[in-house]
């Protein structure tokens, strides 16, 4: 029997006007220089029901060189199928500017939107985000920066990424473009902002949140560690009950709890793109919900 509320396949993006699908598709790790295996991975996503694309203007950096090439590669892949934009909602982030490495003021994230625009090939970016807090920078500077891209155009909505519970309520504060949505690391493996408050300032201000490596960089696939495989066999259980992949119950755990947050599968297998829509599929009793949780806390809970 379950007894928590199952999230449904289509939600509103925060408090906005914006609707996305329940799972996003990240591009961490998507290759340049192949566009029609890129347009297959687009079109595993959008076969499946996810249309909510993120990616960032740090991907594709490795260290010395290709700063942009993940945003130029779906650039090229949105100019080879001028319809696939009005399909879709286009996230991405800026503000991480090596060897800086950080850097939000006001000159520096005008360029980077307008970098991220061009290499895009779009007008508009559906949600913008500070990809890490610069604690150099005064919330007030990145709200009037924010403020003014808005007012031209430049972007629909705004959120963050990787920000504190306070830095997220100080820029909350000065902007008067709303914060719709923060960025956080979140899985069964990571369950800060379950327990730092994050979740709890999500759903009063009303974000969504969207959690990066939601399989905790494959340890939910392939665990290598005795907490790892505590919480696998916990998923395990509901997931072969359920007939579902282990990978897909990780997502739907996350899904379950009421701030409803919004896996980002980083895959660039069609397959496991497909995959990853099953955690819709998936029902949560709080028992089977718990027994994660505490094999994740490595303790009963109190």
């Amino acid at each position: 029997m379950t007894d928590l509320t199952p999230p449904s396949a289509r939600r509103k993006l925060g408090g906005s006007d914006i609707e996305v699908s329940a799972l996003a598709w990240g591009h961490w790790r998507l290759a340049p220089g192949d566009v029609a295996a890129n347009a297959r991975l687009a079109h595993a996503a959008l076969d499946t029901g996810i249309d909510f694309f993120d990616t960032a203007d740090i991907y594709g950096f490795d260290g010395k060189g290709g700063f942009g090439t993940v945003e130029q590669a779906f650039g090229e892949l949105l100019a080879s199928e001028p319809g696939l934009r009005n399909r879709i909602v286009i996230a991405t982030k800026g503000g991480i500017d090596p060897p800086k490495p950080y850097d939000s003021s006001p000159a520096y994230l005008d360029a980077a939107i307008d970098a991220s625009l061009r290499r895009l090939g779009i007008d508009t970016i559906d949600l913008w985000q500070v990809h890490r807090p610069d604690i150099l920078t005064h919330p007030h500077d990145i709200a009037r920066t924010v403020e003014r891209a808005h007012a031209a155009g430049r972007i629909r909505a705004f959120g963050v990424s990787n920000f504190t519970h306070a830095q997220i309520a100080a820029l909350a504060a000065c902007s008067t473009v709303p914060l719709l949505s923060t960025q956080p690391e979140l899985s069964a493996l990571r369950l800060d902002p379950f327990t730092n408050g994050e979740s709890d300032q999500a759903m009063t201000l009303d974000l969504a949140i969207l959690a990066w490596s939601p399989l905790a960089g494959g340890q939910l696939a392939s665990p290598t560690d005795a907490r790892a495989t505590a919480v696998c066999k916990a998923l395990d259980t509901v997931a072969s009950e359920q007939g579902v992949s282990r990978t897909a119950a990780a997502l739907s755990w996350l899904m379950a709890h009421p701030s409803r947050p919004i896996p980002i599968v980083g895959s660039q297998r069609p397959d496991r793109i497909t995959e990853s829509a099953d955690a819709l599929r998936v029902r949560w009793t709080r028992t089977n919900w718990y027994a994660v949780l505490v094999a994740a806390r490595q303790e009963p809970l109190p």
